[in-house]
């Protein structure tokens, strides 16, 4: 039956009967419902339109109630769209905003619309209407291109969806050889989909005001500009700014134990690598280290049986130091030996702080004088502090993920199924990546007036990172086996990184398979292939070795590349910022400064020497401030596998999600379960506290 279709008997007696037909349509009535934004400053006062776009035509085009009336913050208003004939399957929603009074922009969540028969179909729209403007959204169901070769109107929907983001998302090469990036000078010229909710905004800015303020309290308190005179003096700066981990960390920072412990588990995890052969440039003899190593061993046996682990900073050597109101600061490339204690855990038994061997580089011993060996181990953790912020945190997870993030934008509509599955996972990351090129490390930001490789350094440090990145290493089954790390005890990142990443790639492939039925599939999808050559053509393009191909061949190579980006954007960005200010707000431990050279004579190294070396007041109240403004939990944070939008809309991919959502939950039991009784846990990895994007 076509619905509202009439009939009418004209019978004309001319010898029979006959009947006639006059077909005439009666309008028909669809319900649209409309959700707002829930977020600050969501709602609009301006006229909304909308027409509903069908296979059979158009609807009228609807002035959806009295403005200023309805489109509240967090409104879900329902509203009556008629149609003068059948508009058959529906293809898009048309929504248009024009100015009433003054302009007020509008966030749309969704919109849902129930067909004469009650068939509903739910169109999520997850974006801002700005000034006088009009948009067509898609149905929720993902679909790739081969779902919409044959309608012409969905693929033209496709192509003008693209331009439009190509136009507003563009690449810009920010300094030579590191990862391109947004074209944003700042975040005010990033598109407002890609900007902070206003509670996000406020918050981030208050928190670095209110870690500000306490910073210039402490200063005025403290006498500004002065060394400390002893290091319990860096006491003086813990006051409401701590947490339970710094706190411990002040105790037990002197404990070669607790030194090795965070080799393994502190905010740089992945620098530490197994030691089988002593480098020529560490000629550290046996003798030397003798008294570390149990009993009946020595050094060349516990060298073969894979218990010597080596930090390696030569990526450091000859970077030029910053200087700080005139005055210079140094650098280091050290090399320190770890062994693999049976009783005491893994504990550093050599320290060199050169690459270079000689009078005026000694090798420093835990037998050597107290004093000397923790101003050795204060200067690996100097280095610590440079790898992890500018490498392990800022190349490794921010620029990194920001490249898929710009490729997505610019290759992939928002009816794409990949689309669909990265978009919760690069919420908010061009906006914090752009506060970070325009705060942080730039010319006048905070690296530059406290951290030793502020300026120059900073980017000659990630260029000579990015020369040697790899795909490879972005997987964390590579990672710990190329490092050589696959056995070691009490290596927490480690295994709860290998449990959470069998868990996406577990739900990444139920993705990848629900909308793939082949490889032939992947290798078809023209949008996914584009979207692979602009990752690795220009958002890669400095970096031939990088390993990933610039063509996806299956849906094998497919899940692995997504399950890639999904980790290092929620895992490994968890694994190297969420802790910083545990093992950086005690100063001592993980100091972001050095005043003084490295000492080149043991037994000159007095309390006055490190002291004058350790950041100064005004650098140790800043590295605290910034470090618990940067790691502290987001109040507006999502937990891995939440999504607070729904870009999936079909029952099967829900299911999928909720899968997902359990098996975290297991995993999260599971390491409160390991946890449980530890004096020191491990929390940094659990599920509840991953993000689901780099956000901070």
């Amino acid at each position: 039956m076509i619905r509202g279709l009439r009939c009418k008997d004209d019978r004309v007696l001319t010898g029979e009967s006959k009947i006639s037909y006059n077909f005439t349509f009666e309008s028909e009535t669809y319900t649209v419902t409309v959700a707002t934004g829930t977020s600050e400053y969501s709602g609009t006062n301006n006229y909304i339109y909308v027409t509903l776009v069908g296979e059979q035509g158009e609807s009228e085009r609807t002035l959806l109630d009295n403005p200023g009336l309805d489109f509240c913050r967090g409104a879900v208003d329902e509203y009556k769209v008629s149609s003068p004939s059948p508009l058959g399957r529906l293809l898009l929603v048309r929504l248009e905003k024009q100015k009433y009074w003054v302009e007020d922009n509008w966030f749309c969540r969704y919109v849902i619309v129930t067909d004469p028969d009650g068939h509903t179909a739910t169109f999520p729209c997850l974006r801002w209407l700005i000034g006088d403007t009009k948009v067509e959204i898609r149905e929720g169901v993902a679909k790739t291109f081969k779902d919409d070769e044959f309608v012409p109107e969905l693929l033209a929907h496709r192509k003008a969806e693209l331009e439009e983001r190509q136009k507003n998302y563009r690449w810009l090469k920010w300094a030579p050889g590191i990862p391109h990036c947004i074209d944003a000078p700042t975040e005010a010229d990033l598109p407002q989909d890609a900007r902070f909710d206003n509670e996000k905004r406020s918050d981030f800015e208050y928190s670095l005001q209110y870690a500000l303020m306490e910073l210039s309290l402490k200063k005025l308190a403290i006498r500004f500009g002065k060394s400390w005179d002893d290091l319990e003096d860096f006491r003086r700066i813990f006051w409401k700014l701590k947490s339970p981990i710094a706190e411990y960390c002040m105790e037990h920072w002197k404990e070669d134990w607790f030194f090795g412990y965070q080799c393994l588990n502190g905010c740089n995890p992945r620098m530490i690598q197994q030691c089988t052969k002593l480098p020529d440039k560490f000629p550290v003899t046996a003798d030397m280290v003798q008294s570390s190593l149990c009993h009946k061993t020595n050094l060349d046996k516990e060298l073969k049986a894979g218990n010597i682990f080596l930090l390696d900073y030569s990526i450091m050597e000859g970077l030029p130091a910053n200087v700080i109101k005139n005055k210079p600061q140094y650098i280091a490339a050290p090399l320190c030996l770890l062994y693999q204690h049976p009783d005491d855990g893994l504990i550093p038994i050599a320290i060199q702080l050169g690459q270079s061997p000689g009078d005026d580089t000694p090798i420093f011993l835990p037998k050597d004088p107290p004093l000397a060996w923790l101003l050795a181990k204060a200067w690996v953790r100097h280095s610590e502090f440079q790898i992890f912020q500018v490498l392990s945190h800022l190349l490794r997870t921010h620029l990194v993920g920001e490249v898929f993030c710009v490729a997505t934008l610019r290759q992939l509509p928002a009816v794409h199924p990949i689309y669909k599955l990265l978009a919760p996972h690069q919420r908010y990351t061009l906006e914090i990546n752009c506060r970070g090129r325009t705060q942080l490390i730039s010319s006048n930001g905070i690296f530059k007036r406290v951290v030793s490789t502020g300026g120059e350094a900073l980017l000659i440090l990630a260029q000579r990172e990015y020369k040697v990145l790899t795909y490879r290493s972005l997987q964390p089954h590579h990672d710990f086996t190329d490092r050589g790390v696959t056995r070691i005890p009490k290596y927490f990142y480690r295994d709860h990184a290998l449990l959470l990443w069998d868990v996406i790639h577990n739900f990444v492939s139920g993705i990848v398979n629900l909308y793939y039925k082949s490889d032939c599939d992947v290798e078809k999808d023209h949008e996914l292939q584009a979207w692979i050559r602009e990752v690795t053509e220009e958002g890669f393009a400095e970096l031939p070795n990088f390993g990933l191909p610039s063509s996806l061949k299956g849906r094998e190579e497919l899940t692995k590349l997504l399950a890639v980006i999904i980790f290092t954007c929620t895992a490994q960005h968890a694994a190297t910022n969420n802790g910083q200010f545990d093992w950086c707000a005690w100063v001592p431990n993980t100091p972001c400064t050095m005043r003084l050279p490295p000492p080149t004579d043991k037994d000159a190294v007095t309390m006055d020497t490190v002291m004058s070396t350790l950041p100064d007041i005004s650098q140790s109240c800043m590295q605290m401030a910034i470090t618990w403004h940067l790691g502290r939990p987001q109040p507006d944070a999502v937990p891995l596998g939440h999504y607070t939008e729904d870009h999936f809309t079909e029952e099967a991919a829900q299911d999928l999600i909720k899968t997902f959502r359990k098996e975290l939950k297991e995993m999260e039991e599971q390491i409160l379960s390991e946890n449980d009784g530890l004096e020191l846990q491990y929390l940094v990895l659990l599920p509840s506290q991953v993000e689901n994007s780099i956000t901070i």
